[in-house]
């Protein structure tokens, strides 16, 4: 009976090894059969109609930004030719007839840089120095947007706008003239370009001196260039001539002479620079012609002074705030040079003087720095009192 009991206890534990046995094994098969089928074989993902568009304007918005990143990039790719620094600017310079003190200002404020200063009395029209006269009495070069100065005149002169008037310039932007000046704004003189027409732009262009000399018997002067016809619409058009100055090129001299009619109320002078002791004892003011802007000159002298005060020429303010200063600022290249203008006046209690800077060479170029030059040139003329000892000029004449 024992015999019996112990053999049905053995065959119970040997048929519970077997079941354990059994278990773990078909657990093990479990285990490896699901490690070795992937998911992504037996699921397949899908997308919605919504998550496809939003895929597609991500990608459109990512190639977009890597087309203006692109386009960032070229921007600055512009390879320039001419240097901004020269030295020996006034070898050659005749200055018999020319202020010293004056002379002396503007050679330290231009320094080395590749450029001419060019100071005259616009109640005379007489040259009171001509730094790099090379330079100065060269065919000039592209005016940039000084030329906003004639084209503001022009809109005036013809009733298209006030100082006052808004214009749109985008799609949510509205300017008006004190601001265009002040900060150069090219969508604004493109749009009164437009309105304009190429017809009454060059007509008041030459009005105010460009396409003509502007000096009388200076040996040396050459002449600018002013188009017969717009430029081409795919160069800009007459909206580009009118911000740009594109097509056109400007000498300092008609500049000066222009800064100078503004100055003293409408009167377009023949520059002069005399160079003899007889042309210095018989100097006499000559006028070419008088410009009816009398009404426009006081709306065009508030964005002149805004450009100074919080505009693209306050740069000047580093070196010079003590009077007021009126002017307007250009930067463009061409040819692989670029230009930098600032023309202006000062408008002080003792008298007025123009004065136009012109810098030319690469990146170191530019409008604001030709500012900074002039800021230079009136606190030297202030330190040595030349505001408070400048004599009254002679009464003009007309020329024969």
């Amino acid at each position: 009976m024992h015999s019996s009991r112990a053999t049905w206890i053995f065959r119970l534990v040997m048929v519970f090894l077997g079941l354990l046995l059994l278990a773990e094994s078909g657990m093990a098969a479990h285990i490896g059969t699901q490690s070795l089928v992937p998911k992504s074989r037996t699921r397949r993902l899908t997308e919605n109609r919504h998550a496809r568009k939003r895929m597609r304007q991500l990608a459109h918005s990512r190639g977009s930004a890597n087309r203006h990143a692109r386009g960032r990039r070229s921007r600055y790719h512009e390879r320039f030719y001419t240097s901004s620094f020269a030295q020996d600017l006034t070898d050659g310079d005749v200055t018999t007839g020319e202020d010293p003190v004056v002379r002396q200002a503007a050679i330290a404020a231009l320094g080395n840089m590749n450029g001419t200063v060019v100071a005259i009395d616009p109640l005379s029209g007489r040259i009171l120095t001509m730094v790099n006269q090379r330079l100065a009495l060269s065919s000039g070069a592209q005016p940039c947007s000084t030329i906003k100065l004639s084209v503001a005149l022009a809109a005036l002169s013809e009733g298209i706008v006030t100082k006052d008037t808004e214009v749109r310039i985008g799609r949510r932007s509205e300017i008006n003239l004190t601001q265009a000046l002040a900060h150069s704004n090219n969508a604004y003189f493109e749009e009164l370009g437009r309105r304009l027409g190429f017809e009454k732009v060059s007509y008041y262009a030459h009005q105010c001196g460009l396409g003509e000399l502007a000096g009388r018997k200076i040996p040396g002067e050459r002449l600018g260039a002013y188009p017969t016809a717009a430029i081409p619409l795919s160069q800009g058009g007459v909206g580009k001539m009118c911000s740009y100055g594109e097509g056109i090129s400007m000498t300092p001299l008609q500049l000066g002479a222009l800064v100078s009619a503004i100055s003293n109320g409408g009167t377009l002078f023949y520059l002069q620079h005399p160079t003899t002791p007889e042309a210095i004892a018989s100097f006499q003011p000559m006028v070419k012609r008088r410009l009816d802007i009398g009404q426009e000159i006081p709306q065009i002298v508030d964005g002149m002074a805004a450009a100074v005060t919080y505009g693209t020429a306050r740069r000047l303010g580093i070196n010079f705030s003590e009077e007021s200063i009126l002017g307007k600022t250009g930067t463009c290249s061409h040819a692989g040079t670029r230009f930098g203008w600032f023309a202006s006046y000062a408008n002080t209690k003792a008298g007025r003087i123009v004065t136009v800077v012109f810098l030319q060479g690469g990146r170191p170029t530019f409008g604001p720095k030709a500012a900074e030059v002039s800021g230079r040139f009136y606190r030297s003329l202030y330190d040595h009192n030349f505001f408070a000892a400048n004599g009254t000029p002679a009464s003009p004449v007309s020329a024969p």
